[in-house]
């Protein structure tokens, strides 16, 4: 659907919600309701002179009746680079959840482990990567998930046969935690 056939429907929709009939709306601009009602159907091109005392009677701007423009989804985030390891975020910074392509370099042994508020799942995409949660270890292999509670002890990384590259979904909480580092 074209921009400008949009202004009919969106103006009826804004006349509506304000419980105003087409008589009400037609009256206070100052134009014969048929001319409002072929402007609504997309019968009748919408102009600033129609269109200016419609958007002020409802107190809405002539903006306010064009779809906005599309936004750009793709994502333009610097990646990141923490204790060897390489942090690419993967959705915008104000998605509900965050998620991220961590690459872990080869470790011979885990961190220390941490514990923090939020909610953690991950998917090993390559390599393999060593969970160690609430003292006990899991090897995680390539094409397998994992989730877990941070509220847990827990800490990841690679094993030292290694880099693992892991896909990374985190509630706010445990986002901050991972990706800024311990306060």
């Amino acid at each position: 659907m074209d921009a400008l056939d949009q202004v009919g429907p969106r103006l009826r929709a804004a006349r509506k919600d304000r419980g105003w009939t087409l008589d009400d709306l037609a009256t206070r601009a100052g134009m014969s309701p048929s001319t409002l009602s072929r402007l609504e159907a997309g019968k009748r091109q919408a102009s600033l002179e129609l269109l200016l005392p419609l958007t002020r009677q409802l107190g809405i701007r002539i903006d306010d009746l064009l779809p906005e423009a599309p936004a750009d989804p793709r994502v333009h985030r610097a990646v990141q680079r923490r204790e060897g390891m390489v942090i690419a975020p993967l959705t915008l910074d104000h998605s509900p959840v965050q998620t991220y392509k961590v690459t872990f370099p080869a470790a011979a042994q885990a961190p220390e482990p941490r514990v923090h508020d939020g909610y953690e799942w991950l998917y090993v995409l390559s390599g393999r990567l060593r969970l160690a949660l609430d003292d006990h270890e899991h090897i995680i292999e390539r094409g397998e998930a994992a989730e877990f509670d941070t509220r847990l002890p827990h800490s990841l990384s690679a094993t030292a046969e290694g880099p693992a590259e892991v896909l990374s979904i985190f509630s706010a909480s445990g986002e901050r935690m991972h990706t800024h580092g311990a306060p």
